[in-house]
């Protein structure tokens, strides 16, 4: 019989993201308990920002016509940030700190490093630039519009994005539920890091890889911990992971081999595709979903099957799961921001599948590989800061340009 061909990563994500809809729900937290949500509805600034004309710089603020006339100007004021001047009157010049409100009359500041401070007069300063009206001084409300949209819905907040509301005058914002995501890992080789390796032993690593992924993407992720090899209780965890979850994902198991039960159990529970996809590391990949209960308006919670390999099932969460949860979360699941950077090595061995090579940016600006590109060796993901996306057959030498993929674009 022969076999269907291989799937092309982009084949397989278009039909992931067929299926993934926005959960459903939102909730109203505190500022400092929306890092990592997203954003449910618009958020609209209560303020100007900044909500006055103020200096960007320690100096005068001075009228330009005076300029005209005389280079030095009686100082006849002092605003501190926090305080509010008076009209500026012809002649003068107000000494003005960083953050302070521009006196009504005044139209530019000079920096105070464009002044000289005359000796004997105490209260007079010489202008030594040339000025242009609006200079060093920030526009009321040129950042943020009172009324006016300052984030937008499907936000993912980050640091920044909490600044912006928070300058904005909010203290709680509305944000989507957290996408619930199941995980857990078959193999009776695996132990947990701490528990002793038995003969044939390996520590899981995958567990801690995929937990760390999901919360680094804002997901409340349940770690369902180490499954034996058994379809019963494969059967039996995936029923109960389906319950409360949106999303499960597993690594390992999804082959064909007598003790890869996950395809017989997910199959049993609801329903699965099975794919190879030709992309290395990384070529089995299952998809599907598990019912709830016997009552189809219970639903289903979606399933992923990652391959075992650490490295692979690293790669995978990335390309796939990655882009999946991003649509659940409601938000936009386009490609993964790339560029065009310099190999500093040959690539002579070009593969049948979409290679996705482990690199670094060197002091030079261009890219070191790491050596050992085996999908079991998973100090190539730690060494690394991106990855090389290497079409099917393409081979290169250093000096050419390649396609790079920083992980930290991935990884939130």
């Amino acid at each position: 019989m022969t076999k269907p061909p291989m799937l092309t990563a982009q084949q397989a994500l278009d039909h992931l993201l067929l299926h993934a809809k926005p959960v459903s729900g939102s909730e109203v937290v505190p500022m400092q308990a929306a890092l990592g949500r997203v954003l449910a509805e618009d958020v609209k600034s209560l303020v100007d920002v900044p909500p006055m004309d103020n200096t960007s710089m320690d100096g005068y603020a001075v009228r330009i016509a005076d300029l005209n006339i005389a280079s030095h100007l009686k100082i006849a004021q002092r605003i501190p940030a926090g305080s509010v001047g008076s009209q500026l009157e012809p002649g003068t010049a107000a000494r003005i700190f960083t953050g302070a409100p521009i006196p009504p009359g005044a139209d530019a500041v000079v920096m105070q490093e464009d002044c000289t401070v005359l000796e004997g007069s105490g209260e007079d300063v010489q202008i030594n630039s040339a000025l242009k009206v609006g200079q060093w001084i920030r526009r009321k409300g040129e950042d943020l519009t009172a009324g006016k949209t300052a984030l937008s819905a499907r936000t993912f907040l980050r640091p920044q994005e909490l600044g912006v509301a928070a300058s904005a005058g909010l203290t709680h914002l509305s944000v989507k539920r957290r996408v619930r995501v199941a995980a857990f890992f078959t193999g009776d080789e695996l132990a947990l890091p701490g528990e002793p390796l038995k003969p044939g032993g390996i520590y899981n690593s995958n567990r801690d890889t995929l937990l760390a992924c999901l919360k680094a993407l804002g997901c409340d992720a349940t770690d369902l911990g180490i499954v034996p090899d058994r379809l019963d209780v494969t059967r039996a965890t995936l029923r109960a992971a389906s319950k409360d979850h949106d999303l499960i994902i597993t690594s390992g198991g999804v082959s064909v081999g007598e003790e890869d039960h996950i395809k017989p159990a997910v199959t049993a529970e609801g329903r699965l595709n099975l794919w190879q996809i030709a992309i290395k590391p990384g070529k089995p990949l299952a998809f599907g979903a598990v019912r709830r209960s016997n009552n189809p308006d219970d639903g289903e919670a979606w399933f992923m099957g990652l391959p075992g390999n650490p490295v692979s099932s690293f790669v995978t969460f990335l390309l796939f799961v990655r882009p999946f949860i991003l649509q659940l979360q409601g938000r936009e699941a386009g490609p993964p921001r790339s560029y065009p950077m310099r190999a500093d090595f040959d690539w002579l061995k070009g593969d049948r599948r979409n290679e996705f090579l482990r690199v670094k940016i060197n002091d030079q600006g261009g890219l070191d590989l790491f050596q050992n590109q085996s999908s079991g060796v998973l100090t190539s993901a730690s060494w690394s800061d991106g990855l090389v996306d290497c079409p099917p057959g393409q081979i290169f030498k250093a000096g050419d340009f390649v396609k790079y993929i920083p992980l930290s674009a991935l990884l939130y």
